[in-house]
Formats: C-alpha cells, structure tokens, sequence
C-alpha cells in the first residue's frame, strides 16, 4: 500500500513517516514549499517550513528512510488562501488564525490530490491528532494536540488521512528519532508563524497592502478611546492589535487597559478594564459539522476559542452553515476572525469562524 506523508522537515513528520515505513507500507515524502524563504537566515530547526535549511532535513530524513522525496509547489495558493487572508483580515479589525486556514486551503485537499494522482491510498501527516471511526479526536498529548487547527479540512478529506503520532507525546518522538539518529532529532519546535519569522506580523499586512488595494488609510494611525469615547491616545494601526490585548498600547494608565473592540471604519480602538472583556455568547460563520449535528438543536459541549486555551462549557446551535454558541459561564477575550471548534470530550464536533460575541 502506498502513502504519501507530508514532510516539513521538522522531528514530527519524519518520525510519523518512520512509523509507517515500520509498517511495511511503501512511502512518499512530500514537502510543500509554500513561500520563497531563501533570504532568511536558518533559526531554531530552520525558522520556516520553507526555508532551505527545513527542504534539506526533509530530504535526509528520507534518504535515511530509503523513500523517494518529491517537493511540490504550492507557493501561489499559500499567498492567495493564507498570507492575502491574514492581511485583509487584520486590516478589517479581526484576529486571523492562518494554521487553520493553511490546513484549510493547502496542507490537506491539494496534497490529497497529489498523493491520488501518485496512487496513494492515503496521505498522512506529523500532527498529534486522532482518527478513529471516521471521528476526528485530539491528540493524547494535551501540550502538542493540534486538533484544534484541524476541524476545517471536511469529513471527506478526513476518511482519507492518517496521524501516526495522535497516540504519542512529544518526549516520545524525539526519544524514538534520537535512538535512530535521525538528523532532525534534536531540532526545536517552531514557536512562530512560518511566513512572520520575526514575530512582526504588522509588517507583513503592510507590505501586502497595496497589492491586495487595501489602502493607506485603512492601516493608519488611530485614537485609542475608552468606552465612552474619550481619547486616551494613538495606536499605529488597527492591524497591529488584537482583542485581549494590553501590552504595546502605549498608554498611561492607573490601571491595565485591554482592548475590548476595534471599530475599522472610525480606525479606532476601544479599551476597558478586564471585566468587560467577558462575554456570553458567540456567532459563528461557516461552521464546519464532523459529527452528526441536527439542525436547531441544542447540543451541551466544550468550545475552544483560541489555541492554549481550554475548551470551556457550553450549548452549541447549528443552523445550516451558521451556528450560536452559548457559554455556561463568560469567556474573556474573545477575538473575532478566530476559530470557534466544539468538542464533546476528546471528539471534534465541528467549527467556524468567530463573526461576533456579546
């Protein structure tokens, strides 16, 4: 049986693809180059899944292997599906979440493709994530569980992937990768965006402004204002803060001021104390079913709001691709453009994207 495994480079696709050469199955490396990272320097593991450095440990990883390595293209729907996103989004007053939109658009339905078109009965990933019976399940690993990123790429795609690592921790791959020598064994995680590898995602949506005609002033300068509407100062662009924030506001205060609102026509954005971060209910857009979920029907379940957050308790109501979600006690901080993914236990019960809360 022959599968294609996706191979960033990093210790955790290699290891997934050494778990399924022990198998017995006949495998495929894969690496999807998705920007030109050329120009930066190698950091960490290689600072970007794209960068020379990373294609190079992918390539070794397979040559220890004895498998073949092919690296596919993939840089134009990357720009297009994540990076122009992520710019419009910011731009627009909302907190993108560009890993779930990249396994969204690129990781998975196109390599699936490819993987077809090489006669693969299956493609398979390095993410700590479980399948099991058509279900999609977090990762036993409660630290690595990538489950969260992944409740986008559709029950079709699901019935057709595979995650060797859903059932190991992360101390248990590297231990595997060092007793075989692999070259990326000891290699640190990535702890940033791939195409931000200076942490300066501002940056990124001003340089993709005018191309995309976003326009100057729609990431100009702006005044931070209370809930009142007084003016407490000027923030340097409504792209560069997120709901929740408090640090980098630049404002004298007895007190810590978070940002509660940014209101993208008046290039405004409001702060408060932290008490009136809190809100009840969330709207949710294009929600994503992995479950059998009825139409209008209360459904009692956990929902994670953001990545490192714990799911907390709630209702969740689907109506055709739209959904409601009620929580049992406020959450803070809740950011729209972010994803919303319900759980009933360990299983994915589906997700959308945050639209509004109150």
């Amino acid at each position: 049986m022959r599968v294609v495994c996706a191979m960033s480079g990093g210790v955790d696709s290699s290891v997934a693809a050494a778990l399924l050469v022990e198998q017995g199955l006949e495998v495929v490396g894969m690496t999807m180059r998705l920007y030109d990272a050329r120009d930066q320097p190698r950091r960490g593991r290689g600072g970007t899944c794209c960068s020379p450095a990373e294609v190079d440990l992918a390539q070794r990883a397979c040559e220890q292997l004895g498998i073949p390595h092919y690296v596919v293209d993939e840089q134009q729907r990357f720009q297009e599906a994540v990076i122009d996103d992520f710019a419009r989004e910011y731009a627009a007053g909302r907190t993108p979440n560009p890993c779930a939109r990249c396994n969204e658009h690129v990781k998975f339905g196109p390599l699936l493709t490819r993987a077809r078109a090489l006669g693969a009965t299956y493609m398979a990933t390095g993410h700590y994530a479980r399948i099991e019976d058509g279900a999609l399940l977090r990762g036993v690993d409660p630290s690595k569980d990538q489950s969260y990123f992944l409740f986008a790429m559709g029950k079709d795609i699901l019935a057709d992937v595979r995650f060797p690592l859903g059932d190991w921790t992360k101390e248990r791959v590297r231990a595997y990768a060092q007793d075989r020598s692999m070259p990326n064994w000891d290699a640190p995680d990535s702890q940033e965006l791939c195409f931000v590898p200076d942490g300066d995602h501002g940056a990124v949506v001003e340089r993709r402004a005018q191309a995309l005609g976003l326009g100057a002033a729609s990431l100009a300068e702006g005044e931070v204002v209370d809930e009142d509407g007084r003016s407490l100062g000027t923030h340097k662009g409504i792209h560069r803060v997120t709901v929740g924030q408090r640090r980098g506001l630049g404002l004298s205060s007895p007190r810590p001021r978070y940002v509660l609102r940014v209101l993208p026509e008046a290039r405004q954005v409001v702060v408060g104390d932290a008490e009136a971060l809190a809100r009840r209910v969330l709207d949710v857009a294009d929600f994503r079913r992995l479950d059998d979920i009825k139409d209008d029907t209360p459904i009692p379940c956990a929902v994670q709001i953001r990545h490192r957050a714990p799911a907390q308790p709630a209702t969740l109501r689907v109506v055709g691709s739209r959904a409601t979600v009620e929580f049992d006690a406020p959450v803070r901080a809740v950011a729209p453009g972010q994803a919303a993914v319900a759980f009933a236990g360990d299983r994915v019960l589906g997700g959308g994207w945050i639209e509004s809360a109150r």
